[in-house]
């Protein structure tokens, strides 16, 4: 497969097995175009915490569908389905759901835990 700009990819995606073992536990901060995109922790059963870096979270699932990593968030019920590959920068997710094909990149990998902020109060 060719490369993103000059980070070549892996030829296949990764299965859900090697998807969990490489991003559970820990938070990935992604870029898309240059620019910061947004941030999700990987926990156990599958279970993850998206945020576009604004301080509001939304608690989600993924699982896998044929060679796609599929996530439903708790306030969007419609799958949102992604190609994952390794990278030799890391991983490279490309969003299958949509036509243009949203091309996202690991630009930082942590252990530390999502912030996110309260709910909000008052009117």
């Amino acid at each position: 497969m060719t490369g993103i700009g000059t980070t070549a990819l892996s030829d296949a995606p990764m299965t859900a097995a090697e998807f969990d073992a490489y991003t559970r536990d820990k938070t990935f901060f992604y870029g898309s175009q240059g620019q910061p995109y947004g941030a999700e922790e990987y926990l156990s059963d599958r279970r993850v915490i998206w945020s576009f870096l604004d301080g509001k979270c939304e608690n989600g699932t993924w699982y896998q569908e044929g060679e796609h990593i599929c996530f439903v968030y708790e306030n969007k019920p419609d799958p949102q389905c992604w190609s994952f590959r390794r990278s030799s920068g890391g991983l490279v997710a490309i969003f299958e759901s949509d036509p243009d094909q949203t091309v996202l990149y690991e630009v930082k990998k942590s252990r530390e835990a999502l912030t996110c902020l309260g709910p909000e109060v008052g009117a």
